[in-house]
């Protein structure tokens, strides 16, 4: 009986030392994220030009927004944030990203169009602005072939003529280059191409004059008739066309 009265006051010591510790520490509920309301702050840190905070307050909804619907707005003010930080590479880059993941969101044709508009920014001139204008040419091509309904249709085509515009008249300078140096080979072939690609072409008469005269120099005299007779009979009022009959008056076939 002894032994039964000291058993049951060593449980009681137990059990007094147990509750006489330290209650283990409650790991306190994490607050639920909403999207919504962190968007409308990033949306005011970007508008205050703060665009690295907001760039990592836009990254944080793309990796918590549990309902997908404010993750690619997220994907799409991070590229924004660079256009208006004037890093066009990194916007490029930003829109593209957008497109990979969400190619059929709503505002994918918006992506798009800011990819070929970016390149299209950075036209300056016929030297400098070819690359430029080669790329917003592919760009805007790609947006009406994957978005023909896009909003930007109207404005499209005249950006898309400007492009063409600029190309053709690097061309040009190239093939008049060549010419200049005598490279008349190389300044036929350049030519050729440009009247092919850019039948339109507003210089038509100059390019057609330098084809001429460049096959009259290497001796192709038949070639070269045909394009001085070209060039008379399609601009008959043009200055070229004056020494155009000078030179056809020199040519024997």
């Amino acid at each position: 009986m002894k032994n039964v009265k000291l058993f049951f006051l060593f449980l009681l010591i137990l059990f007094l030392c147990s509750c006489s510790g330290k209650p283990a520490a409650v790991k306190p509920a994490e607050t639920s994220f909403d999207p919504e309301k962190a968007f409308e702050k990033a949306n005011e840190l970007l508008e205050k030009k703060y665009y690295d905070e907001a760039r990592a307050s836009f990254l944080e909804i793309k990796n918590r927004d549990m309902s997908k619907k404010f993750a690619p707005l997220a994907q799409l003010k991070i590229a924004d944030s660079y256009v208006k930080e004037d890093e066009p590479e990194q916007a490029v880059a930003e829109y593209r990203r957008f497109l990979e993941v969400y190619p059929d969101h709503k505002y994918a044709a918006y992506a798009q169009y800011q990819i070929a508009s970016i390149y299209f920014d950075q036209i300056e001139g016929p030297e400098r602005g070819y690359s430029g204008a080669a790329n917003a040419l592919e760009e805007f091509a790609k947006l009406k072939r994957m978005y023909p309904r896009n909003p930007y249709r109207e404005i499209i085509d005249l950006k898309i003529e400007k492009c063409r515009s600029v190309i053709a008249n690097y061309e040009f300078q190239v093939g008049e280059f060549y010419y200049k140096k005598a490279s008349f080979n190389a300044a036929i072939s350049r030519f050729e191409e440009l009247l092919k690609t850019y039948p339109d072409y507003q210089r038509e008469s100059d390019v057609l004059f330098y084809i001429g005269m460049s096959y009259k120099n290497l001796g192709q005299k038949d070639k070269a008739l045909m394009y001085l007779n070209r060039l008379i009979e399609k601009h008959p009022n043009n200055k070229l066309t004056v020494d155009a009959k000078k030179e056809l008056a020199h040519i024997k076939p």
